[in-house]
């Protein structure tokens, strides 16, 4: 009898991708599910972006495997991109890492510095597929507390205390998500100065830092940070292209070429009319435009979310950032579950319960601002008239 290799059993299937396969379901039946789940932004990219897709889609020549260490095009923009936003200068030809995801990113970190059995800090509430990865490739998941008292930042008091001896990577998320606290240069310098301390490579995943969000950080910002850090970050969020599928790794030359060498073995590089795309957003999207494509319409769309978080009795903290609204619910529900099955079965919208994201966030819902104006509206009026009741 064939069985599957244990790590099979260490995982379940991704939440969304369960869940999201339930409201097909429900609308293949005509419920007409509003989602307020996702965080896929529904608005195009530049112009200029699609524009430069056409173009070199058109080229017969530009068809073939292009080099996975991404083309030079890109790698400069990419650079570029981080000079302009956070004021870090990176060498583009080994510092820069060109990758589709940073689930992918996430892997290859993992494989590049973790051997079985090694621990690895992992965030409570946090991305799922931190932890999930992590059980794939059978490294020891410490999590470490973030709470709302301490506005989700890592408490070093409660680090300090833990045996750090075998801990290889420490993942940070900020802005983070799901909570929406802020990122903080006082909280990166800890970071660097624990990293330094206890010979940890603190990764730090930062897709969020332009969403409502007026100071962009990096925590590759603080000096000595690209000696013992590794960021991550996305065009999926910033430049709307979720499902173009581009990325980036930035950290010192010996880091980035260890997870290239993982990378090389798993991956080509992306179709170059993708790559010489990105590297137009990066290079000619304007403050203009990110503050009319993306900041004014999460903006509005951030005031319909703190509606429905009031509608369902939640409480938030007005001052997070980010292209999610989190909030805590009220105290007669016995569990999240209890009011986010009542909001999709009875008003008909989906929101994301907080127990995806740790034990920390049992008792929180997250509502995404990835739904036109009119859905989101539409999303609230369903919402009032069912907890009317």
């Amino acid at each position: 009898m064939i069985i599957p290799a244990k790590r099979v059993n260490e995982i379940q299937e991704y939440y969304f991708s369960r869940k999201l396969k339930e409201v097909a379901q429900l609308n293949a039946k005509g419920e007409d599910i509003i989602s307020l789940a996702i965080g896929s932004p529904d608005m195009p990219p530049s112009k200029k972006t699609i524009d430069k897709l056409c173009e070199v889609a058109q080229q017969s020549n530009a068809h073939g495997y292009q080099p996975t260490s991404g083309i030079p095009e890109l790698r400069k923009a990419m650079a570029g991109f981080y000079k302009r936003t956070y004021h870090v200068d990176f060498d583009w030809a080994t510092e820069v890492q060109p990758i589709i995801g940073s689930k992918e990113g996430i892997m290859y970190a993992t494989l590049a510095f973790c051997n079985p059995g090694d621990e690895v800090l992992i965030p409570d509430p946090g991305y799922p597929t931190y932890t999930a990865i992590n059980k794939i490739f059978g490294t020891k998941i410490i999590n470490y507390n973030l709470c709302e008292d301490k506005g989700w930042q890592p408490d070093f008091d409660e680090l300090e205390k833990m045996d750090l001896s075998r801990v290889k990577l420490m993942w940070t998320n900020y802005p983070n998500m799901p909570t929406g606290g802020n990122a903080r240069m006082d909280i990166y310098e800890r970071l660097v100065a624990f990293a330094k301390k206890h010979e940890i490579v603190v990764v730090n995943d930062n897709p969020y830092s332009l969403i409502l969000n007026d100071t962009p950080m990096s925590i590759m910002q603080v000096p000595g940070a690209k000696d013992c850090c590794i960021e991550f970050n996305s065009m999926s969020k910033s430049h709307n292209m979720p499902g173009w599928r581009v990325a980036m790794i930035m950290s010192n030359k010996q880091y980035i070429s260890w997870m290239f060498k993982v990378q090389s073995n798993i991956e080509n590089g992306s179709f170059r009319g993708i790559q010489l795309a990105a590297a137009e957003a990066l290079e000619t999207n304007t403050e203009e435009w990110h503050r009319v494509n993306n900041i004014e319409n999460y903006r509005r769309r951030r005031v319909i979310a703190e509606e429905i978080m009031k509608t369902l009795g939640c409480s938030y903290d007005p001052k997070q950032v980010g292209m999610f609204l989190w909030g805590k619910i009220p105290e007669e529900y016995n569990d999240v579950e209890e009011l986010t099955e009542r909001v999709l079965h009875q008003a008909k919208v989906f929101i994301t319960p907080g127990f995806i994201f740790g034990n920390n966030g049992k008792r929180y819902i997250r509502i995404s601002l990835c739904a036109k104006d009119d859905k989101m509206q539409e999303a609230l009026k369903r919402i009032k008239n069912e907890f009317k009741k």
